[in-house]
C-alpha cells in the first residue's frame, strides 16, 4: 500500500441518512467518527463525494455530516447499493483521477460492502475507515469487514488514516486536525 496523499485521495461518505443511522448500531460513535473524518478532510481540501441512498424515502444526509461538507462536496442520489453503479457517482469520480478512496457511512455489510468490492475490481486502493462504519448488527459488519481485508481493502481507524494524510507534524493543519482528534 502506497500512504494516501491528499493529491491522491478521496473520501467517500455512503449514506449516513436521517432514517438510517436512528437503526443502526452504535450510531452515535459511527457518526461522530464520520464526521471526524468530513471535518478533517474539509480542513485538508481532500475531495469529498457523498451518496444517499434513495433520499425520498430514506432522508437526507444526517446534520451532524452535512453541516461540516464543504461547498465542493458532491451529493449523489442512488439507488443501486454500490456507489460504481450510481452514473452520477462515477462521473464524479473519473473527474477527479484519485488512485486511493477512503470510506465511511452505512451499511458496511450492503452498499459499502459492494462498493469496496467494485472499487477493488476497478483497480482502487481502498480504506475502510473502521470506527466510522456501521450495520444494524454488529455481527454483519464484522464479518463486511473481514471480507473487504480480504479483498486488498485496508481496515483501519480514522486517526490512523489522518495522520498517514498528514504524513508529518510539520503538515500545515496538523494543529487543526489534530485538535479536531482531541
Amino acid at each position: 500500500m502506497e500512504i494516501p496523499t491528499v493529491e491522491n485521495s478521496l473520501l467517500v461518505v455512503v449514506d449516513l441518512q436521517q432514517k438510517l443511522m436512528p437503526v443502526m448500531s452504535d450510531s452515535e460513535l459511527v457518526t461522530a467518527r464520520a464526521a471526524l473524518m468530513v471535518r478533517a478532510a474539509a480542513e485538508l481540501e481532500l475531495d469529498i463525494l457523498v451518496t444517499e441512498q434513495y433520499p425520498k424515502g430514506l432522508g437526507s444526509t444526517v446534520p451532524e455530516i452535512a453541516t461540516w461538507l464543504p461547498d465542493s462536496a458532491n451529493v449523489c442520489e442512488k439507488t443501486a447499493f454500490s456507489v460504481f453503479k450510481s452514473p452520477e457517482f462515477m462521473t464524479e469520480l473519473s473527474s477527479r483521477k484519485r488512485q486511493t478512496l477512503i470510506f465511511v457511512g452505512v451499511e458496511m455489510n450492503v452498499c459499502l460492502l459492494q462498493s469496496v468490492l467494485d472499487a477493488r475490481n476497478a483497480g482502487y486502493e481502498v480504506i475502510v475507515v473502521a470506527d466510522a462504519v456501521g450495520s444494524r448488527k454488529n455481527s454483519e459488519k464484522e464479518w463486511a469487514l473481514e471480507t473487504a481485508r480480504r479483498s486488498g481493502a485496508y481496515v483501519l481507524g480514522s486517526e490512523a488514516v489522518l495522520f498517514m494524510l498528514l504524513r508529518d507534524a510539520k503538515h500545515p493543519h496538523f494543529k487543526a486536525v489534530s485538535a479536531l482528534i482531541k
